[in-house]
């Protein structure tokens, strides 16, 4: 079948089997809700059913094993219809690319078929309290007892952990080893005993992240990802495919995603003329720089995922596309709230949706340039990995972890 026969199949069978999107009433897709996720799961296995899940996935795990051009078109072709986007990131985009690359084939064939069926949420167990943007400085440790693993520590800022049903856990195996050296990934059970999950409030109210607790949490042998002391290159593939699908730019998303919500969604021409200013210049000049942007945008990530694919960029260009929507995303929220006025944040004087959805994108503002890596990671990874600038310098390269200097106790 080719990509215009797929089309002309994906677009007949959307139309008889999955909800159209009512934009007076559109679909919840706030991902601190845990209906949210069995809704998503439903719709996923209604997907796989139809025999459209997985695209770019290998056939032998649940997919289809068809190229980047046949999943833009079912990408087009579902538009304005409801689809389970919750599940893309980090399940689908990260953590089952992620396996794809490095897992064993046990659990390819266990974990990505079972994602693909909706059956199974996969989630990021990466950042600690003392680790985020030096990943792996993490001290989550994990010992081999009686022929199995005994993880102990734990971690934070971790996306929809409520809702998973298995974490990519980045562990401390070796500590006489380089923190680089010394990792080693496993995949743990989220309702294992010891595994305790606790969610955080956020400033805009909502609670996706959590905080997650690890105590004598016992694994066999087969839940490790990748090999012993070899953790650093699983994490480095899953940062990967987390810029790639922060970016917009995986293969293994589904779907555009289409929240009523997000800046590009709001119309500001209108909002200008519902608060009389499109003959202000510099609100001209806002809207304009931020549409010149998005225009941009549109370009930049096939070009770049295009180039990536051919090997005529590295796998770090991902940090490319990942930098430039974090900024593009400031930009955005900067000329909206600039044009809605301070109000905004208390209820401006129209009090609309549109002015609502502002101040609470501008409340998140700050996840775009977190997550994935901060924006000051990005710019490195592109100064030191594409464009092979001269490394920064770190005290503790080469240093065994145990011997590095630190403030936590010992």
């Amino acid at each position: 079948m080719d990509v215009q026969e797929f089309r002309a199949a994906a677009r007949a069978w959307l139309a008889a089997n999955m909800p159209r999107v009512d934009p007076d009433n559109p679909p919840n897709y706030q991902i601190d809700d845990t209906a949210v996720w069995q809704r998503s799961r439903e719709l996923q296995r209604r997907i796989h059913d139809g025999g459209f899940a997985g695209i770019c996935f290998p056939a032998e795990y649940g997919g289809l094993g068809l190229t980047r051009e046949y999943q833009r078109s079912f990408d087009d072709e579902s538009a304005g219809y409801e689809l389970p986007y919750p599940l893309n990131v980090p399940s689908l985009a990260i953590c089952c690319a992620t396996l794809l690359d490095v897992g064993s084939e046990a659990q390819k064939r266990e974990h990505i078929s079972a994602a693909l069926r909706g059956e199974e949420i996969l989630c990021q167990l990466l950042s600690e309290p003392g680790a985020g943007s030096d990943l792996a400085s993490v001290t989550t440790r994990a010992e081999l007892k009686d022929g199995n693993w005994v993880i102990n520590g734990a971690k934070i800022w971790s996306t929809a952990v409520f809702a998973a049903d298995y974490g990519l856990c980045l562990t401390r195996t070796d500590w006489t080893e380089p923190k680089h050296q010394g990792l080693t990934m496993f995949l743990v059970k989220i309702d294992a005993p010891g595994v305790t999950v606790r969610r955080i409030v956020d400033i805009n109210g909502h609670a996706e992240f959590c905080e997650v607790f690890l105590d004598n949490v016992v694994l066999s042998p087969d839940a490790m990802v990748g090999e012993l002391n070899n953790g650093w290159t699983v994490a480095s593939t899953q940062l990967g495919h987390e810029r790639r699908a922060m970016g917009g730019g995986s293969e293994f998303a589904s779907g555009v995603e289409e929240f009523p919500d997000s800046n590009r969604n709001i119309d500001l021409v209108a909002l200008a003329r519902a608060l009389g200013t499109t003959a202000d210049p510099a609100t001209r000049a806002g809207i304009g720089r931020l549409y010149a942007r998005w225009a941009v945008h549109d370009t930049l990530i096939p070009h770049v995922m295009g180039r990536m694919a051919t090997g005529e960029l590295p796998a770090a260009s991902a940090s490319l596309i990942r930098l430039f929507v974090a900024e593009t995303e400031h930009l955005a929220n900067d000329v909206a709230v600039g044009l809605a006025g301070p109000g905004v944040v208390v209820g401006g004087a129209h009090d609309s949706a549109e002015e609502r959805a502002l101040a609470h994108n501008l409340l998140a503002r700050q996840i775009i340039s977190i997550g994935g890596g901060t924006t000051e990671m990005a710019r490195n990874v592109i100064s030191e990995r594409v464009l092979n600038m001269p490394r920064e310098f770190a005290a503790d390269r080469g240093v065994p972890f145990n011997e590095v200097r630190s403030n936590r106790s010992s």
